[in-house]
């Protein structure tokens, strides 16, 4: 059925203006996913935060982002995809501004909750956006691939940006800076992007959309204050007992919703659930990764936050490479190829960090941080792929949309464990004690790469391919044509 949209299609100049629009958004909550981890001791030290204050900041964020994408996604197709996209912008501004003015730890990180409920309004919406605004096949292919590109230059230059605004103007910069970015793109949305809304937009769900933010809540809560609090204490017994009711009430609740917030009939697809899994590893890796180094650049090798920034420039350099590689790899021949890679990538990096020490030579920390970015590169374009691998294209959005939220999961996951695996093991000073505590942590992003390479190979089988047909004829659609276990994604593969 073809979308609701306002009378005459908008001219090319025009629809390249809303493209560059919704990248604006796109780069800037995107860049947030990165840029603040650079600014975490610094942080630090101005606010007397502990480590599990840290690892809040960075969770605080996509923790909000993860529970609410999907959610936005349909308000924005039921009451206008414009009218939500602005007030993200207006709510990501307004959270922005107040991180910047934050007296406290606490205060910081209910205002990157905040900023992250506006996150949650951009990213989705604004693919809906292009989707509509693109009707023509290869134009909205090429728009989409701008799209793509986007994500992975904001991821990668965030370590690097962040840690030049930190060092002339101090972490509140960091924030501040998106605020005249947002006010700019909500008026430039106001006077040239279009109002539109689906003609059938999907039901809410706020008993799943309720079940989601407890588990995912409650779950994170416990990972991080567990080592201060006390595993047996009945604040964390509390909190994890929660968690596992919402993680068992949840499936059987979506099973009950005539339009569920998550089909669990999505699960009996090899590649989906493969895609969603890689998804929450690779992410998890990302959010390990970047806190470890940041603590260890900063605290340990004792170099300011530009200089911590540009030691990073050889993971930026090989994720900007190998994103758009690895999307035409998988275009011409499936996601089995990059999945691999990504995964031995991520191995070799972590191995090479088992071996971490306060005076590491630089070639490893080169090495390893190439790898990281040679790997994390790879992964990104086959997971979406794979999560809409035999998809009706009525799901296929629904199903995209699950594996963007697996990667906000797997990011605070990431930070959870890794984080709190690492601190907890840390005796004596930080500059002695923090590098050989920091192995545990190395060896797990192993076997998050150990995991992310077994998935490549059983999920692209002949046996993962049936599997994602037959799901395909249970949810009441013809599945595209499907080859190598995959098959090319649609336009709202990115959503």
């Amino acid at each position: 059925m073809p979308e609701a949209q306002p009378s005459g299609a908008p001219g090319r100049r025009r629809r390249l203006l809303v493209l560059a629009i919704c990248c604006l958004s796109l780069f800037i909550v995107g860049l947030d996913n990165t840029v603040v981890n650079i600014a975490l001791p610094a942080i630090q030290r101005d606010l007397d935060a502990p480590a599990s204050g840290l690892q809040w900041i960075i969770d605080a964020y996509t923790l909000v982002l993860a529970s609410l994408l999907m959610l936005f996604g349909s308000v924005a197709d039921r009451f206008g995809r414009r009218r939500v996209f602005q007030t993200g912008l207006l709510c990501f501004a307004l959270g922005s501004l107040l991180c910047s003015l934050a007296p406290s730890l606490e205060w910081l990180v209910a205002f990157r909750a905040l900023q992250a409920v506006g996150g949650s309004m951009l990213n989705p919406v604004a693919m809906s956006i292009i989707t509509n605004t693109f009707t023509d096949p290869k134009e909205r292919a090429r728009a989409i691939g701008v799209w793509g590109g986007v994500v992975g230059i904001s991821m990668a230059l965030g370590p690097l940006l962040g840690g030049f605004l930190v060092e002339g103007a101090g972490w509140p910069s960091i924030f501040l800076i998106n605020v005249p970015v947002a006010v700019v793109a909500m008026l430039l949305t106001a006077r040239y992007v279009p109002e539109s809304r689906s003609p059938r937009p999907r039901r809410l769900d706020p008993v799943g959309q309720l079940l989601m933010i407890v588990l995912l809540g409650c779950g994170t809560a416990a990972i991080i204050e567990g080592p201060g609090s006390g595993w047996t204490s009945p604040l964390i017994l509390a909190l994890a007992a929660v968690a596992v009711v919402a993680l068992v009430a949840f499936p059987l609740w979506e099973r009950r919703v005539a339009e569920p917030l998550v089909d669990p009939r999505f699960f009996a697809s090899a590649p989906f659930t493969g895609a969603t899994v890689t998804a929450v590893c690779a992410f998890s890796a990302l959010g390990g990764f970047l806190f470890l180094n940041t603590l260890y650049l900063q605290n340990v090798r004792h170099y300011d936050p530009f200089e911590a920034g540009l030691w990073t420039l050889p993971m930026a350099a090989m994720m900007l490479v190998c994103a758009p590689l690895s999307g035409r790899i998988v275009a011409s021949g499936g996601p089995r190829g990059p999945l691999v890679a990504a995964g031995l990538g991520l191995v070799a990096s972590g191995l090479l960090l088992t071996r971490l020490a306060a005076d590491s030579p630089a070639a490893l920390l080169l090495a390893a941080y190439a790898l990281f970015g040679f790997g994390f590169g790879m992964v990104n374009a086959p997971i979406t792929n794979a999560a809409v691998s035999g998809m009706p294209r009525a799901q296929a959005g629904v199903a995209a949309a699950v594996a963007s939220t697996s990667r906000q999961i797997g990011q605070s996951l990431g930070v959870a464990v890794i984080g709190t695996v690492v601190t907890s093991a840390v005796v004596g000073p930080v500059a002695t004690g923090f590098a050989p505590a920091s192995h545990a942590g190395w060896w797990i992003l192993v076997g998050l790469g150990g995991a992310i390479l077994l998935l490549g190979l059983v999920t692209t089988t002949p046996w993962a391919t049936a599997t994602a047909v037959r799901v395909a004829a249970r949810l009441g659609g013809e599945p595209p044509a499907v080859r190598s276990g995959v098959r090319e994604a649609p336009p709202e593969r990115l959503r």
